[in-house]
């Protein structure tokens, strides 16, 4: 099975998969390949907080052109999946190849090879559902290599259900919780996130503190659908999580300084569940006294899209300034695409993890808070380059 992930967490879905009995982890570009049972397939797509898709490779077949990507769809014995009367939708990735630059016409002459087949048969034939098909199969080329999948998830699995309304720049879930679990907090801790927005790290953060499963809000996955669907299993495994979630004291706080944000933050922390454990303050982030005794701070502030040059970098200043006055025995975790006014912060990095935030390639820089003496210490460097 290959699971598929946002580039840098990589490594953390690796982690993952091992905790929940995959074998056989392998790291790639975006994905991380395992094999498994069909109850490891579906604890996947249900535990797995950094997993985007889980796919179930069937054939794999080199083709070159149009008429060799039709014979290879063809020589599946689709009916294994679907009936006639189901429906279908198809993903397509074609790759570095000479054959195929266009994922669209290889979805379609893939939906003529399947439907052709049926129709041959009974007359009749599947219909396209880009929504909510009976089977969503997956087609990636490279180069001359055609592999063809199930996708066992059906929509993208950082669509967990709990988000009722975002912000105008929402965080993908998947990449929130890959900064919660990247930033090492032990769930214990103070936890502060004090540029919020509509409050998606807290969330998952809340989550991860108290062992709900990243697709607990979910309606559906794409395997329930599946033929071969195994409902014991499946409710066996939602019973043994739904006993593992625990009950938790830990301060999770959340800030922003726009009122309309904190509106959302709210509403979609009351979809979760988190109205009480989860506590939103409004005020500006330079003002903001983070809970006594240390912990984890997380902050994703703006990257400067729609900031002028000097509006940011001392925006990043004043982050920078504030984690030196108010910030001592926390770790604080920045992530920016923004080099220059990441310089602007003024504090020297202890780690810095290459990570992209939808298009945009970033660094997840963490700073060590320390009390005492190493505190001023760390004041006096300065982030190194990001591409470093």
């Amino acid at each position: 099975m290959t699971a598929k992930t946002l580039f840098g967490l990589e490594p953390i879905l690796a982690e993952e998969l091992i905790a929940i009995g995959a074998t056989d982890v392998i790291v790639h570009n975006r994905a991380v390949s395992f094999k498994g049972t069909t109850e490891t397939l579906y604890k996947g797509n249900y535990l797995c907080r950094t997993a985007l898709r889980i796919l179930v490779p069937i054939k794999t077949a080199e083709v070159s052109t149009q008429e060799e990507l039709y014979k290879a769809i063809s020589q599946i014995n689709w009916e294994q999946y679907i009936d006639a009367t189901d429906t279908i939708a198809i993903d397509s990735v074609a790759g570095e190849t000479t054959g195929f630059t266009n994922s669209m016409f290889v979805s379609l002459k893939a939906k003529d090879a399947i439907v052709d087949q049926f129709r041959a048969k009974h007359g009749v034939r599947p219909s396209v559902d880009i929504e909510f098909p009976t089977l969503r199969i997956n087609i990636h080329i490279f180069k001359s290599t055609c592999t063809i999948s199930l996708d066992s998830s059906g929509k993208s699995l950082h669509k967990r259900g709990y988000r009722v309304d975002a912000s105008k720049a929402p965080l993908n879930e998947v990449l929130a919780a890959g900064l919660v679990l990247l930033s090492g907090w032990d769930k214990k801790s103070n936890f502060f996130d004090p540029m919020c927005g509509s409050g998606t790290i807290l969330i998952e953060a809340a989550m991860i503190a108290k062992n709900i499963p990243p697709g607990y809000y979910r309606k559906e996955f794409g395997f329930e659908k599946w033929k071969n669907f195994d409902k014991e299993c499946w409710e066996n495994i939602l019973e043994e999580s739904k006993k593992n979630i625990v009950e938790t004291n830990t301060v999770i706080l959340g800030n922003d300084n726009a009122t309309s944000t904190i509106k959302i933050a709210k509403i979609n922390l009351k979809e979760a569940g988190f109205r009480d454990a989860v506590k939103l303050v409004q005020e500006d982030m330079r003002e903001m006294t983070p809970p006594e005794g240390g912990g984890t701070a997380i902050i994703n502030p703006p990257y400067g899209e729609r900031l002028d040059k000097d509006d940011i970098l001392e925006l990043y200043k004043s982050i920078g300034d504030t984690l030196k006055k108010k910030y001592e025995g926390y770790n604080v975790w920045i992530i920016t695409s923004n080099s220059d006014a990441a310089k602007n912060i003024g504090l020297k990095t202890s780690r810095k993890i290459p990570i992209f935030n939808g298009p945009l390639e970033c660094r997840f820089l963490k700073f060590e808070m320390y009390r005492g003496t190493k505190k001023f210490r760390h004041e006096e460097g300065s982030v190194e380059k990001m591409d470093s």
